[in-house]
């Protein structure tokens, strides 16, 4: 595979194996190249972050425990933190789809930072001895999963959520008194301010946030010091909480040991959960992005109620067509999201005995829908934003619609507001110039029963 590629060699326990000449890397991760050219997709960068941070914190404690050379623990510190700033991104190369307890993902941080530790400290620094010293990929995998999310939700993805949140607040309040029509079924229906239909999106929103703060607090949990098979076999009983403590100062988060090493190797259960809510915000997403394309339909033949913002032209065919370009994003990253979810559910269940087999995929999809989601309420915000108005529309259909009928049916019965509505809808007439032909209702009466505003509740 390395044919014209000036190569070293390198040995594991398998063997010798060429490896790239300039490659920091070593045999264990040449092995996985070679063994693993599947997709392409490599590991986010949130997950080797996540992986330097651990590697630093663990090179710490167990200097600090006594259990390795401090000089050799501090060099190991250095590489390690330049991993966790993507000085080195470029040396980790592997497929996603790899051995499913992300083990030649641990081997290659192994190496790398072993690589770089050695070289600029002039020691002799071994990738297992060393640098892995008290872990194993079945603890810093599941533990890299839960801190690169727990990061990414604190730092990214709730700060988009309340920006989001605050721009529905705020265009709910400002269009408080503007009336239109309701729809059910698609089909009109009572009056609605605009007001209360955004609230309702933000109350949709702030009900998510609420429950992703709630997930991150299982998140937080890590999985470090349980090692091979949760027992923490080969490593000081002090390692774990140290670690946690390490991490949760040098990040200002709350992290802490897993209660149960045995539930935290074996299973993703709080990812899982995470990601369920995820899908949720992308079905949330959705729902609003699909009323903002209805409301904006048009401009002649649709709904019309809003404008959206003109971002792009919209055919390479049709001059002047301009679509709604924003919310149909957001709908298909609703879809990768809903996608990478029922991937987590799946391989949340592949937790066979004391190890979950398919962890890597877990770690790329749940830091791809963190990152969608955040992106998404962002981008989301804008038209949320940015729409304007059409009164004029709103305010005709609004006049023209035979279901406002329903305010006069405890006076005048169901059947005959039947008889004012379809009269009123084949006449294209308003329903209140029918009602006051069919029915012996006063001018004053019509005129507050028929008042649209004071049909949705909310003061005039």
């Amino acid at each position: 595979m390395l044919k014209d590629i000036p190569t070293r060699t390198e040995h594991d326990s398998l063997g010798p194996i060429e490896v790239p000449i300039n490659a920091y890397w070593g045999a264990q991760t040449q092995r996985a190249i070679e063994n693993f050219p599947l997709s392409g997709l490599r590991m986010p960068r949130a997950f080797i972050r996540a992986l330097g941070l651990v590697k630093s914190a663990a090179a710490q404690v167990n200097a600090d425990l006594g259990l390795i050379d401090k000089e050799i623990a501090m060099a190991i510190v250095k590489a390690a933190d330049e991993v966790a700033n993507g000085l080195h991104d470029d040396q980790f190369p592997l497929d996603v789809f790899q051995t499913g307890s992300g083990t030649s993902t641990n081997m290659n941080a192994n190496e790398v930072i072993a690589f770089i530790a050695s070289y600029d400290s002039k020691l002799k620094i071994h990738p297992n001895d060393h640098v892995n010293f008290g872990q194993s990929s079945n603890d810093v995998i599941p533990t890299c999963i839960h801190l690169s999310s727990a990061i990414e939700v604190s730092e990214r993805l709730l700060p988009a959520m309340y920006t989001l949140l605050e721009s529905l607040e705020a265009r709910a309040e400002e269009l408080k008194n503007v009336t239109k029509t309701g729809r059910t079924h698609l089909m009109d229906a009572m009056p609605i301010t605009f007001g209360q239909e955004i609230s309702g999106w933000a109350e949709q929103v702030r009900k998510n946030i609420g429950h992703i703060e709630n997930s991150l607090n299982f998140v937080k949990q890590l999985q470090i010091g349980g090692t091979a098979v949760g027992t923490g076999i080969n490593t000081n009983p002090k390692f774990s909480s140290k670690v946690c403590k390490l991490l949760a100062v040098k990040l200002t988060m709350d992290v802490t040991p897993m209660d149960n090493f045995f539930a935290g190797l074996s299973a993703q259960d709080a990812i899982v959960e995470l990601s369920a809510q995820l899908r949720s915000a992308a079905i949330i997403f959705t729902k609003i992005s699909n009323d903002l394309r209805w409301m904006n339909s048009g401009p002649l033949s649709g709904l019309s109620e809003i404008h959206l913002l003109a971002l792009q032209p919209g055919s390479s065919i049709m001059p002047g067509k301009v679509n709604p370009v924003i919310p149909e994003a957001i709908c298909m990253l609703g879809a990768q999201v809903i996608g990478n979810d029922a991937t987590i559910a799946f391989a949340g269940q592949s937790g066979n005995f004391q190890l979950n087999v398919m962890l890597p995929v877990i770690a790329y999809n749940i830091l791809q829908s963190i990152e969608l989601i955040a992106n998404g309420a962002k981008t989301l915000s804008k038209p949320i934003k940015d729409f304007t108005v059409n009164y004029e529309a709103i305010n005709d259909k609004l006049a023209m619609n035979p279901i406002l009928v329903t305010t006069l049916t405890p006076l005048i019965g169901y059947e005959k507001g039947a008889e004012i509505a379809k009269k009123a809808y084949t006449e294209k007439r308003p329903i209140k110039d029918i009602a006051r032909e069919m029915t012996e209702l006063s001018e004053e009466q019509l005129n507050e029963l028929l008042d649209p505003q004071l049909m949705t509740g909310e003061p005039k």
